[in-house]
């Protein structure tokens, strides 16, 4: 019996992505995948459509990374300082954290959330620090945090 040409609807394992198109037995689309809501039947229409819409979301991404490789650009080239207080050995008491840093350039204009700001550990010491900033899944800017003594 030949396969029947199915659109994912969701992520199946082993089988593939939201949105592929693939081939499977009659009994596995027609007692599992259909009725769990997790593919339709592919028609032709439903693909051309189907196909429209990832050329559609390919645009929009695209615009959305242009946008935002040019905000990272200017992210870059941003210097924060920040003064706190400091012990022996250049040892700050507290520390600098995402939220601090969201603070920060918020302050210069940038709305950016603090689960974005990737530090591993907050920033305990004087000094320098670069600091990754998730934009998008493939675009990350790299910020510098100057830590000064002060107060």
């Amino acid at each position: 019996m030949p396969n029947v040409k199915v659109i994912l609807r969701e992520s199946v394992p082993s089988l593939g992505e939201a949105g592929d198109v693939v081939g499977v037995k009659p009994g596995f689309a027609r007692n599992f995948l259909i009725p769990q809501g997790k593919a339709i039947v592919a028609s032709e229409a439903r693909v051309r459509e189907l196909e429209h819409h990832k050329r559609v979301v390919a645009e929009k991404v695209a615009r959305e990374m242009k946008a935002l490789e040019s905000v990272r650009k200017r992210l870059e080239s941003l210097e924060l300082e920040v003064s706190a207080r400091v012990g022996e050995e250049g040892k700050l008491f507290g520390s600098v954290t995402a939220a601090a840093i969201a603070e920060l350039l918020a302050e210069k204009g940038y709305e950016v959330d603090r689960r974005k700001i990737s530090l591993d550990e907050p920033i305990k010491e004087v000094g320098e620090h670069r600091v990754a900033i998730r934009l998008h899944r493939d675009l990350v800017a790299q910020i510098r945090v100057k830590v000064s003594a002060g107060e």
